[in-house]
C-alpha cells in the first residue's frame, strides 16, 4: 500500500482517503477525460484537419495518429506516477512534487537530473517545434475569428480581410503574452490553463463538429444554441463552483462570500463533465424543433 500511494505523490496510505475523494475527481475528470475528450475540439486541429486535400490523406493519417495518440497518452501517465517512484528511491525520500516545488517544474526538472544531458536539447528543441506548430494554427484561429466573425459582423463597409486578420494575430499574441506574465507565479497554471481550455473546446466546439461531421439533421439554431449553452455553463461553472479557478478569481467570494456556490466532491468536478452534456442535449433538442437545412445543400456537403 505504501508503494501504491508514493507512486501517486503521497507519503503514507494515510494520505489516499483525502486522494480517492477529491484528488481522484480531479484526475479523472480534468486530466484523463478533459484531455481526452478536449482534444477531439481544439481551434487548431479542426482547422487542419479542414485543410487537408483529399481524403486518402486523412486515411494515411489514420496509422500514424493513432500510434501517436497511444503513445503520448500511455507516456504521459507512465511518467507521471514512476517519476514519484525515482524521485523517492533517489532524492532522499522526497516525491516528485516536493523535489521539484511545483507541478509546473516536475517535467523539466525530472528530466534535468535522471536524464543524460543530451536529452535534455532533444526534449526543448523538440518542445519548441511543437509549441510553434501549435501556437501557428492558434492564432491563424484567433484572427480569423477577429476579421471574420467579429469585425464582419459589425461593420457593412468593404475592407481588407487579411490586413484585419493580420491584425487580429498580432492582438492576441500581445494578449497571450500579457497573460503569460500575469499568471507567471501561480501555481499549477499550465496545468489549469490547460484543463480549462480543453473543457472549453469540448463544450462549447464538439457537439457541433461532430454534428456537422456525421448528422444531416443539425440544424444552424442548434448548432449555436448548443455552443452558447455550453459558453455559459462552463463558464458559471468555472466561475463559481469549481474549487480551483472559482477561488482563485475570486468573483464567487465578492458576490456570495463564499469560494463556491456548492460544496462536497461535487466542487472538484471538471466543467467538461456538467456541460457536455447539456451541450448535447441543446443541440439535440433544438435541431429537432428547427427547420432542417435545404435538401440540395445536405447533399452537397455529405455526398462524394
Amino acid at each position: 500500500m505504501m508503494k501504491l500511494s508514493l507512486l501517486w505523490g503521497f507519503e503514507g496510505w494515510n494520505s489516499m482517503p483525502q486522494f480517492l475523494s477529491k484528488g481522484w475527481l480531479f484526475v479523472i475528470t480534468t486530466i484523463t477525460m478533459g484531455v481526452g475528450i478536449g482534444v477531439l475540439a481544439q481551434p487548431q486541429l479542426i482547422v487542419r484537419f479542414m485543410t487537408v486535400k483529399s481524403k486518402q490523406e486523412l486515411n494515411r493519417a489514420v496509422l500514424i495518429g493513432s500510434i501517436f495518440i497511444l503513445a503520448m497518452t500511455g507516456i504521459i501517465f507512465i511518467v507521471g506516477a514512476l517519476s514519484n517512484a525515482w524521485y523517492f528511491e533517489f532524492n532522499e525520500g522526497k516525491n516528485a512534487l516536493q523535489s521539484a516545488g511545483s507541478v509546473g517544474k516536475v517535467i523539466p526538472h525530472f528530466i534535468n537530473t535522471a536524464m543524460p544531458k543530451w536529452f535534455a536539447f532533444i526534449f526543448l528543441f523538440a518542445l519548441i517545434s511543437a509549441a510553434m506548430s501549435t501556437l501557428s494554427s492558434q492564432f491563424h484561429t484567433m484572427g480569423t475569428a477577429v476579421g471574420r466573425d467579429f469585425f464582419e459582423q459589425i461593420t457593412t463597409k468593404d475592407y481588407d480581410s487579411v490586413t484585419v486578420t493580420r491584425l487580429g494575430v498580432v492582438i492576441m499574441i500581445i494578449f497571450s503574452v500579457s497573460l503569460a506574465y500575469a499568471f507567471d507565479d501561480e501555481p499549477a497554471i499550465i496545468a489549469r490553463s490547460t484543463a480549462i481550455f480543453f473543457a472549453l473546446c469540448a463544450s462549447i466546439f464538439l457537439p457541433s463538429f461532430i454534428g456537422g461531421l456525421f448528422f444531416r439533421s443539425i440544424t444552424k439554431a442548434g448548432a449555436i444554441s448548443s455552443m452558447l449553452v455550453g459558453l455559459v455553463v462552463s463558464s458559471f461553472w468555472l466561475l463559481f463552483v469549481h474549487f480551483k479557478e472559482a477561488k482563485s478569481l475570486g468573483l464567487a467570494k465578492a458576490i456570495f462570500g463564499k469560494d463556491s456556490l456548492l460544496s462536497g466532491d461535487i466542487i472538484f468536478v471538471d466543467a467538461l463533465i456538467i456541460a457536455l452534456p447539456l451541450s448535447i442535449i441543446t443541440a439535440i433538442v433544438v435541431s429537432l424543433m428547427t427547420k432542417k437545412m435545404n435538401k440540395k445543400h445536405l447533399d452537397r456537403c455529405f455526398n462524394d
